[in-house]
């Protein structure tokens, strides 16, 4: 299928315009090409190779017409390209400068040849023929050049499309090695995942028994001396009665916040949209919440959107001394995308263990992915793409 719209596009760009892009493609190989053969031993080391790899990679894409999408990185096939790119780059970047280099060279003797000694006329490539005078110049001068005009427009292109080709077969994963990095990738979210519900469980369990257990052992020892004490005074068993009424209704709180960390039940109540704008009046900065048309999200993609954008929202007031932040939550098929931004000092980094972190392992739980972009004085955007299906 890329394939073939990939010729579709290439016969709708005009010839010219082919054998240009053409002839940038194939001298920017040449110079790689060279690049690599004299850098070799430095680029032999795996974390060079990499980058270096995908740089042509995405070149070759771009010729083609491809989208050039992410591959799990292959050290074998990384240092293979390197022996590819310079067995193929350069004979054909050679190729593509001799054409090149033949045009300039029969345009200059065409307008130049009298800058030569009478004795010793230049010479036109491919016919021979020597230039000694205008009759000639202007006749067997601009034959040569558009004989080898037609050949660089007609072999050019072609011969650029089979080095890309070469490129991308070289470095494109197979279905068992995609196969093999999805699982290496699963394999990792689900550790992520089962540290991420340990530790979970580890809070609600502590929330529990420091909070609102304490505070159920406090009302029933204060329920059992009031029965004691009640026969010989009521006015004392009252007052204790009372004060276990309020300790009840604060262990009543308690419990509803542990609730609410576990699935918000105004998520419940008022669905994602809603539950975000009551967020945005609680937030510690301004904030504009923006919801597109979302249709059915699984519950469990809502609460995974809802607690990034208060984590976000709660780093936002924390840290980055901003003074306006927006949340804008769209569905693009079966994909949620959350985009958390504010104007703020930057530099976020979720390495470090932040609650950023946080969100990432929530949306790989998922399958989903998290995405930062925080340069040093700011804006700070956090990307939260989650799928629906």
């Amino acid at each position: 299928m890329h394939g073939a719209n990939g010729k579709a596009r290439t016969r709708s760009v005009p010839a010219l315009v082919q054998a240009g892009r053409s002839s940038t493609y194939l001298l920017g190989t040449l110079m790689t090409a060279t690049v690599t053969l004299v850098a070799a031993p430095l680029l032999w080391v795996p974390s060079l190779a990499a980058p270096w790899a995908e740089r042509h990679r995405r070149r070759a894409g771009a010729l083609l017409g491809r989208p050039v999408e992410p591959r799990p990185r292959s050290v074998r096939r990384d240092l293979g390209w390197l022996v590819t790119q310079v067995a193929t780059g350069m004979p054909a970047g050679l190729f593509a400068l001799l054409c090149l280099g033949n045009l300039l060279l029969v345009l200059g003797i065409t307008v130049g040849w009298r800058a030569f000694p009478a004795s010793d006329p230049p010479r036109l490539p491919l016919l021979g023929v020597h230039i000694d005078s205008w009759a000639l110049a202007l006749t067997i001068g601009p034959a040569q050049f558009l004989l080898l005009a037609a050949l660089a427009t007609v072999a050019l292109p072609p011969l650029a499309r089979v080095h890309a080709r070469c490129c991308l077969a070289v470095l494109t994963p197979t279905h068992a090695e995609r196969l093999a990095a999805r699982v290496g990738e699963l394999t990792r979210t689900r550790t992520d995942v089962l540290q991420a519900h340990g530790a979970e469980l580890r809070r609600i369990e502590r929330d529990l028994h420091d909070g609102t257990q304490a505070r159920l052992v406090a009302i029933a020892m204060r329920l059992a001396v009031a029965g004691e004490i009640l026969p010989q005074d009521p006015d004392a068993a009252a007052a204790l009665v009372r004060q276990t009424r309020a300790e009840a209704e604060e262990a009543m709180t308690e419990l509803r916040s542990v609730i609410r960390t576990i699935y918000p039940p105004v998520l419940a109540d008022q669905g994602l949209a809603g539950a975000l704008r009551t967020l945005a009046t609680r937030a510690g900065v301004p904030t504009r919440i923006g919801v597109g048309e979302l249709g059915e999200v699984p519950a469990a993609v809502e609460a995974v959107a809802y607690f990034a954008v208060t984590e976000a929202l709660a780093n936002i007031a924390r840290h980055s001394r901003a003074t306006e932040a927006a949340v804008r939550v769209a569905r693009d098929g079966a994909l949620l995308s959350v985009e958390i931004t504010d104007d703020g000092t930057g530099g976020a980094d979720a390495s470090r263990g932040s609650g950023l972190d946080g969100i990432r392992r929530r949306a790989a739980a998922l399958d989903g992915t998290m995405g930062i972009s925080s340069p040093p004085g700011g804006p700070t955007t956090v990307t939260v793409e989650l799928p629906c299906a």
